[in-house]
């Protein structure tokens, strides 16, 4: 979280790997959604964000495709050899008079996926 008091509460993800021998089984996406849920529960926060390198496109899908991030800027040469990076974002829905519980606002099929062991 960040701690200026200024801006709004938000998550970061710095990084996230699933061996190649365990992908394709759903792992990023449990890992990421249950961070999610944690972040807005505990932390009240109002979006989660990232970086992804432009070449990553099995990463940029799992974020923009499957989690719905959305590309908020490119850093130019973001990464040590000069690659640039979409910084993403994913911004939580909440509706006013709702609990603050991070899975209220998350439907069924959406909480099933929570539970998925991993």
């Amino acid at each position: 979280m960040e701690e200026d008091e200024e801006a709004p509460r938000h998550g970061h993800i710095t990084s996230l790997s699933v061996l190649r021998t365990h992908r394709k089984r759903g792992i990023a996406t449990a890992l990421m959604r249950r961070s999610q849920c944690e972040m807005q529960e505990v932390f009240d926060a109002e979006y989660v964000s990232l970086h992804v390198r432009e070449s990553n496109r099995a990463a940029f899908h799992l974020y923009k495709e499957t989690l719905q991030y959305e590309i908020n800027d490119v850093e130019k040469e973001y990464y040590a050899d000069g690659e640039d990076a979409y910084d993403m974002r994913c911004y939580f829905k909440r509706q006013e008079g709702t609990s603050k519980d991070a899975n209220a606002n998350l439907p069924t099929s959406e909480m099933n996926k929570l539970s998925v062991g991993v």
